[in-house]
């Protein structure tokens, strides 16, 4: 998984930002899994995917703020 820039993600739809939120945290979660059943190869993966999920919701809460203000 490729971390995405912030221009990348603001780019995107508000649906797609949905659906990538969704992706994102499903990744999480079965990186938590494979963290409790296995060894992870790169930790910092956590931290990555946690970043970009933090990326697509402050968008999202721009975007609302933007439209109850306009």
């Amino acid at each position: 998984m490729a971390q995405k820039s912030l221009k990348e993600f603001q780019g995107m739809s508000d649906p797609q930002l949905e659906q990538r939120a969704t992706e994102l945290r499903r990744e999480l979660f079965d990186l938590r899994t494979q963290a409790a059943t296995d060894k992870v190869k790169d930790m910092s993966q956590f931290k990555k995917i946690k970043h970009d999920i933090a990326r697509v919701l402050t968008i999202r809460s721009e975007r609302a703020a933007g439209k109850t203000q306009a």
